[in-house]
């Protein structure tokens, strides 16, 4: 192939047969040093200058198509409509005020929706995954949009390829491809081998391309291609992001919506038939069925819950925890049950060897945090390792046989060097142990450099490497026996103490010797295990064998034979503080925790004991006993048990199922690829952001940003929180409004005047009830609302609770609003001396022609009344139970803004000349203030003596 520019020279992707190329070759094309990867600065240039490495998504629309878009809806064209009647009639001032109130409400939906949407982008933004990358000389998390061609990444088992790659190192090394190939089987992948360039994308065994999954092993490559310059790229397929969906909220809200729609418009005919009977002018009547139509359908329902949606998973994030899915909002406050892994859920994810035993010699290890330093000890006394040789050798396994890498900062012998562990937890401390015994990690590999290694199998329970030993220098020491020293090749074995004690027929002596491993010594090591386990130590078996040649680890049999047991290290990973606590706010939610752990039943036992998570008289059940169990079994046990130690893949499923299958609503944890099909299969499927997989995170419905449980209770919280406010506006905008069609319907039955103008309703619809609703999905949720039980998960959003709050309330307002207005009717007929003396006013009233007549005072009345009622009672809505008084009449800062300046906009309404003939209204004088307030405060009184029989009934 003939040499061609540099990336870094021709500034731009360019389409090349990559797998063509050795890696040398590549790295020389895109200008990539192997050893350092790129530099912070390179790297910002090339992103800057070939753009994010992301799949072009659709343009989101403009401010113009939003706008429009507010147009195309039934009630929007209906009143445009009447806007165009009034202006054909000359009803100037009608026409412009009801456009003036059809832009204001577009906008404000406008408004509504971009922010939903813009909060929406910045949790897809959160969702995007991260990729491991080499850059100025260290490996760095870096987030996937951000990698640039020439960047050097490293991929493990569960990662997505994040770009396209050519390989520079596989080891077993299986990419699942059938996203992009529709191949079905994993593709074993080959670092080493160079290709002619029209191999199909199928066979390019020495790339791996970006979508698709590592199955098994690890590799390193050199991103070629990002972005749409993918392969996937190129057929424009996007396998990752947030997806957006209507929720069985939001799909039961609008069949609502629809059921209301159509009964307004029979109510709206209705009451236009009756002004017709009653000799009103039709023109009259349109207009007032118009309104009514508005008022009676909550059109901005469907924007205010998908903004109560957004910004509550906003502040999830907050609580670190990142919901993908906006149905999960829903589901979450209907979750009885967590099943919580263990390591890094419920505990600290930082692995500590405190105890080290070999030959019956049992060593404890101090821990100074952050400071690479520490002693061994035999009770209270500071030991020499050199005088324990088969514990030095544990550590040296440990820390051979290890993915795991120390960044040391400080000089040799410093008492004071810190360290980073980048890797795996329970390897990062078999490397501080050995560090603290001065085998550092650099050093003791360069002494001993990898050669092979067949990776950790959740079968086999355990991991292989092989080590060339070389000839060392006079006074220089090896952890291995005496046969191969000057050469050959050290198999390095650490795993579960009894599988790895399975493949030993020899064990290492305390004084260094090796000897036949019997049935005494076999008990002996597992009850020294037991010992550690039952102290809630994690406890890893080391095992070794020299061999002349070098292994062939395809024949893992053949590797795994004959070794040499050493002895056993014991790590513990403290639990969460902030854990317990969180588990007894659980509890008194009626949310139920278990934990499901691949870890041994006793140390499992001993966390959750610790925890206050194992209750008097449930039981642990190991996977194996939960494979003896039938599914009808199995349903039975789950209920009185509170952990599962030692389960598979297939055992956390079938757990998952028989919860279900009780009633249950699950929520499981998981973070391995082998967890996918259980987080897909509970209600809520929750993955770990921090050690779990891609695979993990792309099943989950939910992704916690820092691995805690705590973190899961606190969005079950927030769940209820977020469903308890969209409850809360539904409720006060559908009083609201069956509200207003009574106050209309029953005026228009008894033959007086309309209470209403339809501008009037028009103004309540929007500015009244919408802003105090918006404020209402602002609430930080009742101080009670995780001391009640899970809603059940097929509850109807209008419960019995709430239709008994609509029938009150529709009572108390008509009675308000009906009473200012025949108080004010009443004024009107004694200001004009029309009301006979010594008759009945009432009847007076009814029987009264009212055509033609102008009552502005009582229209006002009505109007202030009705408008002070929904502003007083917004303040009672905010807790469905507990009194106003309890939860703050202040404490929602929002709600005192919104209500403020419904207000401020109340009186200049009434007030402001120029407004008072577009609203039929005047200033009322201090009498009719009176009725007007005393008035509007029923409702509220009447929302505070609901909730108090409900509290007293425990309904």
């Amino acid at each position: 192939m003939p040499e061609s520019k540099t990336i870094a020279d021709t500034g731009k992707q360019v389409a090349r047969d990559w797998h063509a190329l050795s890696a040398e070759e590549t790295s020389r094309h895109l200008a990539t040093p192997l050893d350092r990867g790129l530099s912070a600065d390179e790297a910002a240039r090339r992103l800057e200058l070939l753009g994010r490495n992301e799949i072009a998504a659709a343009p989101r629309p403009s401010f113009l198509q939003l706008l429009l878009a507010q147009f195309n809806n039934f009630i929007i064209l209906l009143l445009i409509g009447a806007a165009a009647v009034s202006g054909l009639l000359g009803e100037w001032i009608d026409a412009a005020a009801i456009m003036a109130i059809v832009i204001l409400n577009a906008t404000l939906g406008v408004i509504q929706e971009q922010r939903a949407e813009e909060a929406l982008a910045a949790l897809r933004k959160l969702a995007a995954p991260e990729a491991q990358v080499r850059r100025d000389g260290s490996r760095q998390s870096v987030p996937g949009p951000d990698l640039v061609p020439g960047d050097i990444v490293f991929i493990e088992a569960g990662n997505f390829v994040p770009a396209d790659i050519r390989l520079v190192e596989a080891v077993n090394l299986r990419l699942e491809e059938a996203a992009l190939t529709g191949e079905s089987l994993p593709v074993q992948k080959d670092a080493s081998i160079r290709l002619e360039a029209d191999v199909p994308l199928g066979d390019r065994r020495n790339a791996a391309f970006m979508g698709t999954v590592v199955n098994t092993g690890r590799g390193m490559g050199i991103v070629v291609s990002t972005g749409m310059h993918t392969q996937i790229g190129l057929i424009a397929a996007m396998l990752q992001g947030v997806e957006e969906e209507s929720t069985p909220l939001q799909k039961r809200l609008d069949g609502l919506g629809k059921v209301l729609g159509i009964a307004a418009m029979a109510v709206c005919a209705l009451v236009f038939a009756i002004g017709m009977l009653r000799g009103h002018a039709p023109l009259e009547m349109f207009m007032l069925a118009v309104g009514l139509a508005i008022a009676a359908v909550p059109e901005g329902l469907p924007a205010v819950v998908t903004i109560s949606l957004a910004l509550g998973m906003r502040e999830m994030v907050k609580r670190h925890a990142l919901i993908r899915r906006l149905s999960s909002v829903e589901t979450l406050g209907s979750t009885t049950v967590i099943c919580s892994d263990k390591t890094g859920t419920l505990t600290q994810n930082k692995m500590t060897v405190t105890r080290v035993w070999a030959d019956g010699d049992l060593l404890g290890v101090t821990d100074a945090g952050a400071i690479l330093s520490g002693e061994f000890r035999a009770g209270e006394r500071s030991v020499d390792l050199q005088e324990h040789p088969a514990i030095l050798t544990t550590l040296w396994i440990g820390a051979l046989n290890n993915d795991a890498s120390l960044e040391i900062s400080g000089e040799s012998g410093d008492e004071g060097r810190t360290y980073r562990m980048v890797g795996d937890p329970t390897e990062g401390a078999l490397l501080v142990a050995a560090a603290k015994a001065a085998a550092l990690p650099r050093p003791l590999n360069l002494a001993y450099p990898r050669m092979a290694e067949v990776p950790f199998d959740a079968t086999r329970k355990n991991m292989i490497t092989v080590h060339h030993i070389f000839n060392p220098q006079k006074g220089d020491s090896s952890p291995f026996d005496e046969s191969h020293r000057d050469s050959g090749y050290a198999v390095a074995v650490k795993g579960a103490p009894d599988m790895v004690l399975n493949l030993c027929t020899r064990f290492q002596r305390r004084d260094d010797s090796i000897a036949p491993l019997d049935e005494a010594q076999r008990r002996r090591i597992l009850e020294a295990n037991a010992s550690m386990t039952r102290d809630a130590l994690r406890v890893l078996g080391m095992a070794y064998r020299v061999d002349a040649e070098l292994p062939d680890v395809n024949d893992v049999a053949a590797v795994e034979r004959d070794l040499v047991f050493v002895g056993l290290a014991g790590m513990i990973d403290p639990p969460r503080l902030e854990v317990a606590p969180a588990l007894a706010v659980a509890a008194r939610a009626g949310i139920r925790t278990i934990m499901i752990t691949g870890d041994y039943p006793d140390t499992a036992r001993a966390i959750a004991a610790a925890i206050g998570l194992l209750r008097s008289g449930h039981q642990v059940l190991t996977g194996k006993q939960v494979d003896a169990l039938n599914d009808d079994e199995l349903k039975r046990q789950v209920e009185k048990t509170d952990v599962f130690a030692r389960v598979s893949p297939e055992n956390k499923l079938r757990i998952v199922n028989a919860l279900r299958a009780n009633g249950e609503v699950a929520a499981m944890t998981g973070d391995g690829v082998n967890d996918a099909p259980s987080i897909k299969a509970a209600d809520i499927g929750v993955a770990m952001g921090i050690t779990g997989t891609d695979v993990a995170k792309e099943s989950a419905d939910m992704v916690l940003t820092d691995d805690n449980y705590a973190s899961i209770v606190s969005a079950v919280e927030q769940g209820r929180i977020i469903y308890d406010n969209i409850r809360k506006f539904v409720f006060f905008l559908l009083s609201s409004n069956v509200a207003e069609i009574m106050i209309i319907f029953l005026a228009m039955l008894a033959g007086l005047p309309t209470p209403l103008t339809v501008i009037q309703l028009l103004w309540l619809n929007l500015l009244t009830d919408g802003a105090p609703a918006l404020a209402l999905a602002m609430e930080k949720g009742d101080p009670e609302i995780m001391l009640r039980k899970p809603r059940p998960p097929h509850e109807p959003v209008i419960n019995a609770g709430m239709r008994l709050g609509i029938f009150i309330q529709t009572i108390a307002q008509t009675g308000a609003v009906l009473g200012a207005f025949a108080v004010g009717l009443l004024w009107h007929l004694r200001a004009g001396d029309a009301l006979p003396p010594g008759a009945n006013p009432l009847a007076f009233l009814l029987r009264y022609d009212w055509r033609g007549i102008d009552v502005q005072t009582a229209e006002t009345m009505a109007f202030a009344t009705l408008s002070l009622c929904e502003l007083f009672r917004a303040y009672t809505v905010r807790s469905e139970r507990l009194s106003v008084l309890r939860i703050g009449v202040f404490s929602n800062r929002y709600m005192q803004y919104a209500v403020g300046l419904s207000m401020l906009l109340l009186v200049l309404v009434i007030s402001v000349p120029f407004l008072q003939p577009v609203f039929n209204t005047h200033f009322p004088s201090l009498g009719e203030w009176t009725v007007i307030l005393g008035l509007a405060m029923v409702p509220a009184i009447a929302e505070e003596i609901t909730k108090w029989y409900l509290r007293k009934t425990n309904k």
